[in-house]
């Protein structure tokens, strides 16, 4: 699995996804702009010593991005889709994408990818999930639904 973050904005949540795909041997994805430095502190501490085993790269556009994983399948989390993520049938080599903490994923992202918009069933009294929150659940699912393949 591949899990993107597009333009993730918080250090913390960041460090946490990145303990998560290093603990699943999930690729991550950061698309810039960043809202925190790589070097930051408070993103090292909260990736704590998985940093070696993450495999992690950076893209300057989502469009980079997705022009190097063509053929593949994209996950779009959002708020916005009508489809729980416990519904999706997820395969070894998908795409999981995840928007910014503020805001999720910009209106010409989800129209960009019209397919396959997944989201986490909740109340309606919040905008949604924390970002490491909802990248483990949907992760863990798609894993859980391969057999978690290498895992133990």
């Amino acid at each position: 699995m591949e899990v993107v973050l597009f333009e993730p904005e918080i250090p913390q949540n960041a460090g946490n996804i990145v303990r998560s795909c290093a603990l699943s041997r999930s690729g991550l994805h950061l698309i810039r702009p960043l809202g925190f430095s790589l070097e930051d502190r408070y993103l090292k501490r909260a990736g704590l010593d998985y940093w070696e085993y993450a495999d992690i790269k950076v893209w300057d556009r989502l469009e980079d991005f997705l022009a190097a994983r063509a053929g593949k399948r994209v996950w779009v989390a959002t708020t916005h889709a009508a489809q729980a993520y416990s519904q999706a049938r997820f395969a070894a080599d998908d795409i999981l994408l995840f928007g910014r903490e503020s805001s999720g994923l910009p209106p010409w992202v989800r129209d960009r990818l019209p397919e396959n918009h997944i989201r986490i069933p909740m109340l309606p009294i919040g905008r949604s999930l924390n970002l490491s929150n909802a990248v483990a659940i949907v992760l863990f699912e798609a894993l859980r639904q391969q057999g978690f393949p290498g895992l133990e």
